[in-house]
């Protein structure tokens, strides 16, 4: 991965019965084979055998890289064709049953396995993970640290994690509620400098706790494999233009972080708990939940917190591709997430007098129609209402 400021996105997917929707329980060989003949390394797989995982060459470009995962997505979604299979993106299945779930039998899943137990078969969670490449990577804990009260914003962009085992949730994003039984997740410690992380994983690493810093899993952290600051906290977006727009908000902020030491406010522990309840916020009501102003006081909509980062990083946007890149961001402030689809097509099918299984269906339906288009597909004329559905 290449620094000033390039990108690369990592896309987790579900592989489900093209028939029944339901998330498979194994993957032949033969699947991830085939994946790697036709997209070398650029797949892998994941702690459940029923995932799998995609990731971009390092991109300069937005362009690019849009045209890099539809052509990732269309890969993998040809060869699972072959197998009865399709894919979702979404940070959790309609109606998958995490009871039924294997674990990839590689060394270090065995290793995550016997540490997690039962939590592990409980990650039946697809997220979107956005590295950007900081010119001095001895600054990253520092930009990790200043980044974290934006990291609800991030979150509410890509939230499409409504349903958890056949139930609606409530919330617009479960995916984090789960994950947070795992340890070393969430949001990180306040560390000040580089030296401090690295104090913390050698004693991790000391004790014989983990072996490395790639067992880290905070919403933010320094990636160990390459010289980049990785944005965690985004549940997986189902349409590749939602995932991009997000990677370029990323990559604005951390420009802005790393060239003006004075942007965004000092963190401390009183503005990591304020964003802790920032970050519950947007998992009850994404985009339309009203959370604390960390700069200003009092309290934002986070539409208006959105708008007006939008407004701040656009000469960072310039500065490192295009202030263009941005109007992703304004699209889905415009016609919603995810999450806010699924929640309309669940509550149409209910009103309908359709049963919670069809409806579930149909969610899943959407997602994998979604998920696999591989052209720029037009969005609704106006975004659908938010619609929080009864379990």
């Amino acid at each position: 991965m290449a620094t000033d400021y390039t990108f690369g996105i990592e896309e987790e997917f579900f592989v489900v019965d093209a028939r029944t929707l339901n998330s498979a329980r194994s993957l032949p060989p033969q699947f991830l084979t085939r994946c790697r003949d036709l997209l070398g390394d650029r797949v892998s797989l994941e702690l459940l055998q029923s995932q799998i995982e995609t990731q971009t060459q390092p991109h300069g470009d937005a362009r690019e890289a849009l045209a890099e995962l539809r052509v990732l997505r269309a890969g993998v979604a040809g060869v699972a064709e072959d197998f009865g299979t399709t894919l979702i993106a979404a940070g959790t299945h309609p109606f998958a049953d995490w009871q039924a779930q294997r674990h990839t039998e590689r060394a270090r899943y065995r290793m995550v396995m016997n540490d997690l137990q039962m939590l592990g078969y409980r990650n039946l969670l697809c997220g979107l993970h956005v590295h950007v490449g900081v010119p001095d990577p001895g600054r990253r804990v520092e930009l990790m640290t200043r980044a974290m009260p934006f990291l609800p914003l991030f979150l509410a962009l890509s939230t499409s994690s409504p349903f958890w085992r056949g139930r609606s949730t409530g919330l617009l994003s479960y995916r984090p509620a789960a994950y947070d039984e795992l340890p070393r997740t969430g949001l990180p410690p306040v560390f000040r400098h580089e030296a401090d992380y690295g104090a913390f994983v050698a004693q991790l690493v000391g004790a014989g706790i983990i072996p490395d810093a790639s067992y880290v899993w905070w919403s933010i952290r320094p990636s160990l494999a390459h010289p980049t600051l990785e944005l965690r906290i985004a549940d997986a977006c189902t349409r590749p233009e939602d995932a991009v727009a997000v990677a370029m908000l990323f990559r604005a902020l951390v420009h802005r972080l790393d060239r003006d030491p004075g942007y965004g406010v000092a963190v401390d522990a009183v503005v990591r708990a304020v964003t802790e309840e920032n970050r519950w916020r947007v998992q009850r009501a994404g985009l339309d939940a009203r959370i604390v102003d960390v700069q200003r006081g009092g309290a934002v909509t986070v539409r208006t917190a959105l708008r007006r980062l939008v407004k701040e990083l656009a000469p960072d946007a310039r500065a490192t591709g295009r202030a263009s890149d941005l109007d992703g961001v304004k699209a889905i402030l415009d016609f919603g997430t995810s999450a806010d689809r699924q929640l309309e097509i669940f509550g149409t099918a209910r009103d309908g007098d359709r049963t919670r299984q069809d409806a579930l269906y149909r969610v899943a339906s959407w997602l994998a129609r979604e998920t696999v288009e591989t052209t720029a597909a037009p969005r609704a004329a106006a975004r659908p209402e938010l619609r929080l559905v009864a379990p």
